[in-house]
């Protein structure tokens, strides 16, 4: 299962009520949106310690990518240390990690060169086509799941709009950042155009004009489309700006056109487009600097999608706070809640920590991987990423909240930086896990770093800490022309 198809569906529903899940902004706690800085992604004034936790952290979610992806063909893993397929998402965002070593010095720009190059040329060299076995994708699209030494398609997974434009926005950052006259950096611009401009955006518009999630040989185009809001923007920036098979402006329409019916609300004080899991309002922002950038809807709302992510931080640590569950662990200082891995799909009988002494136990679902949010999916399970790939929304919030994990926590932290998740509530030992372990005295901790967890995690620590990303994406012409027929202006455009 994707995680997008976790997220959607009656299962929601009937989890939601296992759970018990109040609505959101039911608590007490609610607070007033906080006042905007003046340079939200700057550093705030931090210490020399939190200096060198972040260095630390940064290096070693880098070595994650640099590390456990294939360096013969770049593909890498959707999971590690175990054993894992590729995920063609994580590839996306292995290489923009690739410009961000560079950059910091990690590694040099020639060892990063050939990493992009080999990796372009293995994708571009794919088979595609209808077939369900053998190939890669179809219609320039990419399964979601590739095999780590074929690349091709791993199992019955489908083939993926979302995480083929996952790829893509990390391509369009090589090209944008390697722009040498040189060879091998000319063949790295070439080659983004190849795939990219391969895509059949139309082909996927089997109801336009939306774009479907994606498709199978076996049972053809999944029912549902992107519409908004989610992490799907990029879909429609990059569909937009095609060079060779755009889809209409109307596209953009049918993406906004459900945000007052499904996402414009409040949630524990913050007003904004709702969306439960964290990392819908982190992917897109992970390659393109939204501060000042307004669609027709956001110039209607009077604010920017910056804006609105740096609202959804606050009210995912506003729920932390008031912690209407009454899981054990949660705070203003411990909190994130995104897709992540989880335990097991178990119910048990549980008690907080904390709880009046009169208070009864309850009986809660647990579930191993699944799109966990706010209000949503909420079994106790945090992941600090879904935290910390906020770092340009809300540095003042997210920075303690990442020093607060790993002192309080220091049993998910590890060889590359935080490990995907962990769970203070979950203590049963007489329970199969899905992953991880038991650590005596603190509850559930995953085992595996996740490719698209530490993906936005590294990219946003690269934004806060110099614009990395963003800086070389506003000279993207590709992404300039998507967002131009979006109906974007202001800001750097």
């Amino acid at each position: 299962m994707n995680r997008r198809s976790l997220l959607t569906g009656a299962g929601s529903a009937l989890l939601a009520q296992a759970l018990g899940l109040a609505p959101s902004g039911a608590a007490a706690g609610v607070q007033a949106s906080p006042p905007r800085p003046a340079s939200p992604a700057s550093a705030p004034d931090l210490s020399a310690q939190d200096t060198a936790f972040l260095d630390d952290l940064e290096r070693r979610t880098f070595d994650f990518f640099w590390e456990t992806t294939r360096a013969d063909n770049g593909l890498a893993p959707d999971r590690w240390p175990s054993p894992s397929f590729a995920s063609i998402a994580a590839v996306g965002f292995a290489l923009s990690a690739y410009p961000l070593g560079v950059a910091r010095g990690y590694v040099t720009r020639e060892q990063a060169r050939g990493r992009v190059l080999r990796t372009l040329d293995f994708l571009a060299g794919l088979p595609q086509g209808p077939q369900p076995r053998g190939v890669a994708g179809h219609r320039g699209f990419f399964y979601h799941f590739l095999d780590m030494k074929t690349g091709h398609r791993f199992e019955r997974c489908e083939l993926s709009t979302v995480d083929t434009a996952l790829m893509l926005m990390g391509a369009l950052h090589c090209q944008s950042f390697f722009d040498a006259e040189q060879p091998d950096e000319a063949r790295i611009r070439a080659l983004v155009d190849q795939l990219y401009g391969r895509v059949d955006w139309r082909w996927a518009q089997v109801r336009p004009p939306a774009i479907s999630h994606g498709w199978t040989p076996e049972q053809g185009f999944i029912t549902s489309d992107w519409k908004g809001y989610n992490e799907a923007m990029m879909v429609y920036f990059l569909a937009l700006g095609s060079p060779t098979q755009p889809v209409g402006p109307e596209a953009w329409e049918a993406w906004t056109s459900t945000y007052d019916r499904d996402s414009w609300g409040t949630d524990y004080g913050q007003t904004h487009l709702r969306f439960a899991p964290l990392f819908g309002h982190q992917f897109t922002h992970c390659w393109v600097d939204f501060r000042g950038l307004r669609d027709a809807y956001m110039r209607q709302r009077g604010l920017d999608y910056f804006e609105n992510s740096r609202r959804a931080t606050y009210a995912q640590q506003a729920y932390a706070r008031a912690n209407p569950l009454g899981w054990n662990g949660y705070s203003a200082e411990v909190w994130g809640i995104s897709a992540s891995d989880g335990p097991a799909d178990v119910e048990r009988m549980f008690k907080g920590a904390h709880w009046d002494a009169g208070r009864a136990a309850e009986k809660r679902r647990f579930i191993s991987y699944a799109g966990r949010g706010m209000g949503h999916y909420d079994d106790g399970t945090l992941a600090p990423y879904a935290a910390g790939s906020s770092i340009a929304f809300a540095p003042e919030i997210v920075v303690p909240a990442l020093r607060a994990i790993r002192e309080r926590h220091p049993h998910v932290w590890g060889r590359y930086g935080f490990l995907d998740c962990f769970n203070p509530s979950f203590t049963y030992t007489d329970v199969k896990l899905q992953h991880g372990r038991i650590e005596p005295g603190r509850g559930w901790v995953d085992t595996d770093y996740l490719g698209i967890d530490q993906g936005p995690l590294l990219a946003m620590l690269g934004n806060h800490r110099g614009e990395l990303i963003w800086q070389t994406l506003r000279r993207n012409a590709h992404l300039r022309r998507g967002l131009q027929r979006a109906g974007f202006t202001g800001g750097w455009l």
